[in-house]
Parts: structure tokens; C-alpha cells; sequence
């Protein structure tokens, strides 16, 4: 399935990776910090996850072309939200160091933006503790 970004057709996995950076350009103008892109395991895998002040922030991005059948924060079923809260368990287990931080589950939901760099933010919501982890 190929979606339209620019004049040419990207795929799907394409199109994802540019709204996740998208995602990620604004949340660091916000003030965040990248720690890890597209952390994956036999899991999940976890958009991004980044850094606010002191807390560890795991965050899910979702593009909608229109809010037709609903936004992207709804997408996020409770399986979703069960594979990222393990998979987000795996990445502390990988990195003890940052296992006493606190952290959160946030969600981007990107509509309806096109790919034009003049355009504001204004597609962009950001749903900061969006759920709490299923595990433990």
C-alpha cells in the first residue's frame, strides 16, 4: 500500500517513519530529549523514547490522514498498550541504570498535517500519561 507524502508514493512503513520523526522534531522543540528511536524486541517495539527532565517518557506516534474513523489515541488498544508497557519493561531491564526513574506512557496522535515544513503544529496532539502500564 503506497500513501502520498510528497509527489512520489512511499510505502506505509515509510510514511510511518516520517511522522515519527516528525514526532520527534517537535517533542524535542517542546524540550524532550531522545534517548532511543524504535526500540524493539520479540515484544513490541516502542516508537520513541525520550527523556523529560527526570522521567522516562515511552511514546507511541499516530498519523491520521483525517479523523474519520476516529483519531490515532484511539487506535491504542489494550493490547497495544500491553505490548509497549512489556516491551517498555524490557528497555529497563536493558538499561539498569535508568530503572529508579520514573516513567510514562505518552501518545502523539499527528492529523491531518501535510508534509509542507510552512504548516504549524496544529495537527499535532500530544496525550502525555496517556495510559499506565499493564504489568506489575
Amino acid at each position: 500500500m503506497a500513501t502520498r507524502l510528497t509527489d512520489k508514493p512511499v510505502t506505509t512503513r515509510q510514511a510511518g517513519a516520517h511522522w515519527e520523526k516528525t514526532a520527534e522534531s517537535w517533542l524535542i522543540e517542546q524540550g524532550l530529549r531522545l534517548l532511543q528511536r524504535n526500540f524493539s524486541s520479540r515484544l513490541g517495539e516502542i516508537d520513541l523514547i525520550m527523556e523529560d527532565g527526570t522521567t522516562i517518557v515511552f511514546v507511541e506516534v499516530r498519523y491520521r490522514k483525517s479523523g474519520r474513523y476516529g483519531g490515532g489515541a484511539e487506535s491504542i488498544t489494550i493490547h497495544k498498550q500491553n505490548r509497549i508497557s512489556r516491551t517498555a519493561a524490557w528497555y529497563l531491564v536493558k538499561n539498569p541504570h535508568r530503572a529508579e526513574q520514573f516513567c510514562r506512557f505518552d501518545i502523539i496522535s499527528i492529523s491531518g498535517m501535510s508534509n509542507d515544513p510552512q504548516k504549524t503544529d496544529q495537527g499535532i496532539d500530544w496525550i502525555k500519561n496517556a495510559f499506565y502500564s499493564t504489568i506489575g
